[in-house]
């Protein structure tokens, strides 16, 4: 196990709760540095001067064993360095070596001898906010679920109480990579029995459990710990939030605790806006809008609202109002963190990334590369770069967009691969199957066992009518990864769609239910087998749930043709209807338009 990449996770998890000192201090590898004499002595300086320096703690023998530590470990010894650390620690009481000797057994991957140099520091420094914090992070790491009960009850009691809230908060993310989540659901409701009887902590601590149950599957579970926080503290906006993720897993039930805060006095408008999202992801558009328009009539002033706004008429297609309230989130959100305390370069570069695409679509491509030249965040270059070259393989110019796409830099592990299906995405969308097909082909046989790249490629030999072959990558997907839903779900759905093996292509599909349930496009794979397979009712009524949760213009093709052929025309004209709002371009519901000559 890769301990020092997991222990990055947990400080990077960990820096929300916003401990600066703790977790400056837990991450330094290097003593403060000693206060800086002042600028001008003070008229007795020279008297003071006189007087014996104050005795240093730094001995002959414990410098000698902190360079021999450290010596050792840069031999690659690890075991001799954290021991020797940890020998200085104990005789010497310093609790930054006690920190040094953790972190010479995180960096050098020994979970036991960081768990052991946890130990140590805690049982010496036993309100140590920073002891605790380590002692949990390794605790996950080992597998050791069952032992972090204690840590988590006896962190909290270190925090100051103005910290509890927002550790409780980070508690599910710390827990995400542990692979029983019903344990670590288990756990951590124990952990927080104290929390739960505090009037001031009640209300985030249920919703702790209720993320904890819903990683778990239990949305059940999830639904009632949102209710019970609610009740434990009803101007608190953690219920509401975690009612927030349940309404966008398909628990309707959750709506009620959202609108029941934001009627509450005081309500935070990030509660409003995060509905407002959720309402357009379930393809309320309607009523999102009606949200909407009321958070920036009550709210002029406030930039989020219109931010949302402006994503949900650039979704629309309706074009000037989008770029109305877009452009009024960028004047909102003119003035630099420094004055404002909040730093918006991610939303502002979103709406200019949504602005540049409006300009893009018509044909304003001086407008469009002002806008693209203004983003400022290095993580959004590929994107940006990606969007150059569309525009650029639209004039004609594809040699030109590839080599806009290939320019981008490359900061991390992902990148390349990252680069390779952006290009490649670029040539399917201007309909070059083929080159995208062998491009993805060619990135695989230098990393034959990248997921994403096996996927990736699968799906580009389907689209070149290389069939037999995306079954075999999918399939060796399935060994590399047993859980890769969406391999079981693509084969599952081809076999059906060619109307082949329509009994293995719905044992495929049923296996990626069993692995994500709740997932719409895996429900509308269900549904069109099942349609394939004559049950036309059964068909409707999970295409019916699919497009519900997930609203799509494909999952309307397959659902307007069901209702086709049950009878039902002016049901199905709808659907298809509504799908070419969401996606006019969509190629399977052009294609089935086509197949039925209608126009909807």
């Amino acid at each position: 196990m890769d301990y020092y990449e997991l222990m990055m996770h947990f400080t990077r998890v960990l820096a929300v709760w916003a401990l600066a000192s703790v977790g400056g201090a837990a991450l330094s590898q290097t003593p403060p540095a000693p206060p800086q004499a002042p600028a001008s002595a003070p008229a007795d300086a020279a008297s003071s001067s006189s007087k014996p320096p104050a005795q240093s703690a730094m001995t002959a023998r414990l410098m000698y064993e902190l360079l021999l530590s450290e010596m050792s470990f840069q031999r690659g010894d690890a075991q001799s360095a954290v021991s020797l650390m940890l020998d200085a620690a104990r005789r010497t009481g310093d609790e930054a070596l006690y920190k040094r000797a953790a972190e010479l057994a995180i960096q050098s991957r020994s979970g036991p001898a960081a768990l052991e140099a946890m130990r140590a520091w805690r049982q010496a420094y036993p309100k140590s906010v920073a002891a605790g914090q380590y002692e949990l992070q390794v605790l996950i790491v080992m597998g050791r679920v069952a032992d972090t009960e204690d840590a988590v009850r006896r962190f909290i009691t270190t925090l100051p109480a103005e910290d509890r809230v927002t550790f409780l908060t980070a508690i599910p993310a710390m827990y995400q990579r542990v692979p029983d989540k019903a344990e670590a659901a288990a756990v951590v409701e124990r952990a927080l029995a104290d929390s739960l009887k505090d009037p001031a902590l009640a209300p985030s601590a249920w919703t702790t459990i209720g993320r904890m149950r819903l990683q778990a599957g239990d949305k059940t579970g999830a639904l009632s710990a949102a209710s019970l926080g609610q009740n434990a503290g009803a101007q608190s906006e953690w219920p509401a939030l975690l009612a927030l993720q349940l309404l966008t897993a398909g628990e309707p039930k959750a709506e009620s605790l959202i609108q029941r805060y934001l009627a509450s006095p005081g309500a935070k408008p990030e509660v409003s806006i995060g509905y407002a999202r959720a309402l357009v992801e379930l393809g309320r558009n309607a009523e999102a809008h009606t949200l909407l328009q009321g958070l920036t009539q009550q709210s002029p002033n406030e930039p989020d609202p219109w931010l949302v706004q402006g994503a949900l008429f650039a979704d629309e297609r309706q074009y000037p109002q989008a770029e109305t309230a877009l452009q009024r989130y960028l004047d909102l959100t003119n003035r630099p963190a420094s004055e404002t305390g909040v730093d918006r370069r991610v939303g502002r570069d979103q709406a200019r990334m949504m602005l540049a695409r409006i300009a893009d679509q018509r044909g304003d491509y001086a407008r469009a590369t002002k806008l693209l030249d203004a983003i400022e965040s290095p993580e959004q270059t590929l994107a940006v770069q990606a969007r150059r070259a569309d525009m650029l393989a639209r004039q004609g110019q594809m040699d030109a967009a590839r080599r806009a796409i290939q320019s981008v830099p490359e900061r991390g592990p992902d990148d390349a691969r990252l680069k390779i299906q952006a290009e490649s995405q670029l040539l399917r969308d201007h309909k070059q199957p083929e080159a995208a097909y062998q491009l993805l082909a060619d990135e695989l046989a230098r990393d034959p066992d990248d997921e994403g790249l096996l996927y990736d490629t699968a799906m580009a030999a389907e689209r070149v009518g290389k069939v037999d072959e995306m079954e075999r990558l999918l399939r060796q997907l399935i060994q590399v990864n047993p859980e890769a839903a969406n391999a079981y779900n693509a084969l599952g759905y081809s076999l059906a769609d060619r109307g082949v093996r329509l009994p293995e292509a719905k044992q495929l599909i049923e296996k990626a239910v069993q692995l994500v349930p709740d997932d719409g496009y895996i429900q509308d794979s269900l549904g069109w087998v099942e349609f394939k397979m004559g049950r036309h009712q059964e068909a409707r009524r999970l295409l019916e749930g699919a497009y519900k949760s997930r609203p799509d213009a494909e999952i309307a093709a397959h659902l307007g043709e069901v209702l086709w052929t049950l009878g039902d025309r002016e049901g199905a004209r709808k659907a298809w209807r509504d799908g070419l709002r969401l996606n006019p371009e969509n190629d399977t519901l052009l294609n089935t338009l086509k197949r039925f000559r209608v126009t909807p």
